[in-house]
């Protein structure tokens, strides 16, 4: 039997990039968004029906948000969220770090 070489690509370290999708920033920056957004559900202990009032949205669309099905979701919809939950949001717009090709958007949380 004789034995297949398979070849390993190495990744970007963006999956959505790998996957070449066009908008892969904007999916990447909705991800990290909502990622924070979903710990700050968790840490008010909100359930989805007391999130989806807060947020003015219905339950399911809260669901969607947990499980991160983002498609119905703009990265200003996500920041307008965290603002209801009492939290503010600050854009800071610095030069490109040297060891980057290209600008790079991050979210970051601070205590």
């Amino acid at each position: 039997m004789a034995m297949k070489a398979e070849t390993v690509e190495v990744g970007t370290g963006d999956v959505f990039q790998d996957l070449g999708f066009a908008d892969a920033g904007e999916r990447k920056l909705r991800v990290q968004i909502a990622m924070r957004l979903n710990d700050l559900i968790k840490d008010r202990k909100l359930t989805q029906t007391s999130a989806a009032e807060i947020f003015g949205i219905p339950q399911p669309h809260v669901s969607e948000l947990r499980n991160f099905k983002l498609s119905r979701f703009s990265s200003e919809r996500l920041l307008h969220f965290i603002t209801l939950l009492d939290k503010d949001v600050e854009i800071v717009i610095r030069p490109k770090a040297a060891n980057h090709t290209a600008g790079l958007v991050s979210v970051l949380v601070a205590a």
